[in-house]
């Protein structure tokens, strides 16, 4: 069977930005912003996508190009069959996230039906709170699992390509428009200072805890970790620079988070509502209240969530496509088939969180970032210490020449600085999930021992030093 493959170069770029923007900018982003000092947590974001996201972006690319497979087949390829299990936990991380986001994207949906209606106005926390879980909100997320199936099941030329060629600028044009207009509402200092203003204080007392949020959030809202980017990466040819492709993504990824921000905290502040709840229904319930004291409240709400309605269904797209692409890779099974027998196991996880609101917060807020952690720490040692200079090959292939002068250094990070970060993030999660309190030092020397000891089992010949 010959393999599916990106028609143009612009095709696969939007293909990955759209998986990377998502609902984690619009959705994710703000509620995780309001929840962790505003400034602060932008702050931090902004670094860990520079310094973690966009290697362990590359990371990712390498691994797909070069094994040209979904994550088992191109560890299997480029490891030995022990290095299978490395692609399922990637592929356990993509159904773990789409489990909890097609549950979003119904929401989205009904928000979207309720801006025409005017539906949420009146009464925005009884209205998410009649939606948010339960047999209805079971229906919503089968619609939209439904229309994500269909892009799939077009391929991944006449499908995702020509689909995220369409949604990605209009997310972008939407978002500047809103943006525009939320800058001429009156009293938007506070939003614009709560959003921008860094409290240096805030940051220090609580940097342990911003610091694994924002991490967590900028592997969210790359993609990466999850196998996506890298199943992207397998129908690409050897002629693009990585390096280039990974940087466009990663800074158009990061202005439609900005752009959301621009639009949600000056909204809010406008009319004196707090930024959030906290929790998954911030957006839903304070900018879903605000819209009704707007003119043209109706129009300006669907608009708004016809952005968020966009980036859910982008990032979807992607996360359907990598189980998708493990059936049709490794089992040879039609894609027809393949996206059909994808879409009945999203359809009972994805019912199982929209019934149970204690485990979708828990896919939510605490697997999802365990998982992509996880699955990014396993990417990069594998290609740092396994790969190693094949790996430099590999991004070097199509790069130029200043691509080329940061190659060597890209591959010290994703060996050695980024496993031990990840591993720190890791480690502070689990001891906070566990109420144990560990000094900083500590999980760091623990950090540090851990993948050191991996390095040593891991550590082939041509490695990364």
């Amino acid at each position: 069977m010959t393999r599916a493959s990106w028609r143009t170069r612009i095709g696969f770029i939007l293909a990955a930005v759209g998986s990377a923007v998502g609902i984690g900018n619009v959705w994710r982003f703000p509620w995780f912003t309001a929840d962790n000092g505003g400034a602060a947590f932008l702050l931090l974001y902004l670094l860990f996508v520079l310094l973690i996201g966009v290697p362990g972006l590359l990371g990712e690319f390498v691994i797909g190009r070069r094994g040209g497979s979904d994550p088992i087949g191109a560890f299997s390829a480029l490891g030995g069959r022990n290095w299978r299990p490395m692609g399922g936990v990637a592929l356990l991380a993509s159904v773990v996230v789409l489990s909890f986001y097609s549950v979003v994207g119904g929401w989205i949906l009904r928000y979207l039906l309720g801006s025409v209606t005017g539906a949420y106005f009146d009464a925005p926390q009884q209205f998410f709170g009649a939606i948010d879980y339960g047999l209805g909100a079971v229906a919503a997320h089968v619609v939209f699992l439904l229309v994500t199936a269909g892009v799939v099941y077009a391929g991944v030329d006449r499908g995702i390509e020509v689909a995220t060629k369409i949604m990605v600028p209009g997310i972008v044009v939407l978002l500047v428009g809103l943006a525009v207009w939320a800058s001429t509402l009156p009293d938007v200092a506070g939003g614009y200072e709560f959003y921008l203003s860094l409290d240096w204080g805030y940051l220090q007392t609580n940097f342990v805890d911003v610091a694994a949020a924002a991490a967590g959030q900028a592997l969210f809202t790359l993609s990466v970790g999850a196998g996506v980017m890298l199943t992207y990466a397998s129908y690409l040819g050897e002629d693009r620079s990585l390096a280039a492709d990974g940087t466009i993504i990663a800074v158009l990824n990061t202005v439609v988070g900005l752009l959301a921000g621009l639009v949600i905290f000056p909204v809010l502040f406008s009319l004196g509502v707090p930024p959030g709840d906290g929790g998954p229904g911030a957006l839903f319930i304070s900018l879903a209240g605000a819209f009704e004291s707007l003119p043209y409240s109706r129009l300006i709400g669907f608009a708004f969530f016809g952005v968020v309605a966009l980036a859910a269904l982008s990032s979807s797209i992607s996360l359907f496509e990598v189980p998708v692409a493990y059936l049709v890779d490794e089992h040879d099974v039609a894609r027809s088939w393949a996206t059909a027998g994808v879409g009945a196991l999203f359809l009972v996880t994805g019912s199982g969180a929209a019934l149970s609101s204690d485990l979708f917060t828990l896919l939510a807020d605490n697997v999802a970032n365990l998982a992509l952690t996880v699955g990014l720490l396993g990417f990069l040692l594998f290609d740092g210490w396994v790969l190693g200079k094949a790996a430099l090959e590999e991004y070097e292939s199509g790069a130029g020449p200043l691509a080329r002068a940061l190659g060597r250094p890209w591959l010290v990070a994703i060996a050695v600085v980024l496993p031990i970060f990840l591993t720190f993030t890791l480690l502070s999660s689990l001891t906070g999930l566990a109420g144990i309190a560990v000094p900083a030092t500590g999980l760091l020397a623990a950090a540090v021992a851990g993948v050191a000891a991996a390095i040593a089992v891991l550590r082939r010949p041509g490695s990364a030093f």
